[in-house]
């Protein structure tokens, strides 16, 4: 039977940091107050010129040589974004371009801050199905496009960022499940209202932060346990959470969900905020190259975002 598995990780942030400090100035508020509600300190901007793709361009560099194959051998390249560099073509495809591989699929994932969970889902049926042996993955967003720095509800969360994996076939189990749903019904209560394609203008993130907040966290739980009952798993075989990066307190409500403590959950939020798609795959490689997760851990990876989606995938490294 084929299997998949991550063989390779990478990340990519841009140099422009963000801090509270620097929010302060323009906005009523201050770090104490956004650090006590969001576990946030700072975020990474892109600069005017900067692209997702580029984002996910280095992301993918980074994680293609970590894998140590060629860039000829990936067969399929997924991007899971919201925040493409234009309209089309695809963000999948101007990374194809940049890495100079020819004549493999390429496309996006637009699942929000599921995004990257619903591109593992999707790759790790690719490879099973053997319609692909190595896929890159890449979870990228340039948030800082789409928010309003006037609104101190919102603006306070949000970071850009770029992480990738290589998905391989193996005769050993690396992706144990995945679990992807949506419900459009509360469609509003996160969301981009609208694009205007005429003059170009994009507008900018809304967000009913507490009733999000409630909602995240019950659906979260709910993950917790399809993904143990689907593996017959328990709570204590899991080595590491890897989270979706939006809210301290969603973070700490999942770790006792699991009742584990939060020195077995990966936090970069403090770091990163918010970066939607790419914070998983962000995390991933913070927990790897800080020597916390190592070969054979087994991983929760879950995620709730705009949609609503939501989702896990329960990963042996």
């Amino acid at each position: 039977m084929i299997f998949s598995k991550i063989i390779g990780v990478g990340s990519f942030l841009p140099k422009k940091v963000l801090t509270n400090r620097e929010l302060e100035k323009t906005l009523d508020t201050t770090d104490e107050w956004i650090t006590s509600r969001t576990g946030i300190k700072e975020r990474h901007i892109v600069e005017p010129n900067e692209l997702t793709s580029d984002l996910a361009f280095e992301a993918a560099k980074n994680a293609i040589n970590q894998a140590n194959i060629g860039a000829n051998k990936i067969d399929l390249i997924i991007v899971a974004t919201t925040t493409p560099d234009k309209i089309f073509p695809s963000v999948a495809c101007n990374v194809q371009k940049k890495l100079g591989i020819k004549n493999c699929p390429a496309f996006d994932i637009q699942a929000v801050c599921s995004g990257f969970i619903y591109a593992l889902s999707v790759a790790d049926n690719f490879i099973k199905t053997n319609s692909a042996t190595n896929v890159l993955i890449v979870g990228a967003d340039s948030m800082s496009r789409i928010t309003d720095y006037s609104d101190r509800s919102n603006s306070i969360l949000w970071g850009d960022g770029a992480g990738a994996v290589i998905l391989s076939a193996s005769n050993k189990q690396g992706i144990l499940s995945t679990h992807i749903h949506a419900d459009g019904q509360h469609e509003e209560l996160l969301h981009v209202p609208t694009t205007n394609i005429k003059d170009n203008t994009q507008q900018t993130i809304e967000m009913n932060g507490s009733q999000v907040f409630k909602i995240a966290v019950n659906t979260l739980d709910q993950i917790v346990d399809e993904a143990l009952i689907a593996n017959n798993l328990k709570k204590e075989d899991i080595d590491w959470l890897v989270p979706h990066q939006a809210n301290i307190r969603i973070l700490e409500a999942t770790a006792k969900k699991l009742e584990m403590s939060m020195e077995k959950v990966i936090v970069t939020i403090d770091r990163h905020g918010n970066t939607s798609a790419a914070s998983i795959p962000l995390a991933l490689d913070d927990g790897i190259k800080s020597h916390k997760i190592k070969e054979g851990h087994l991983l929760l990876m879950e995620a709730f975002g705009g949609g609503f989606t939501w989702g896990s995938a329960l990963v042996r490294l």
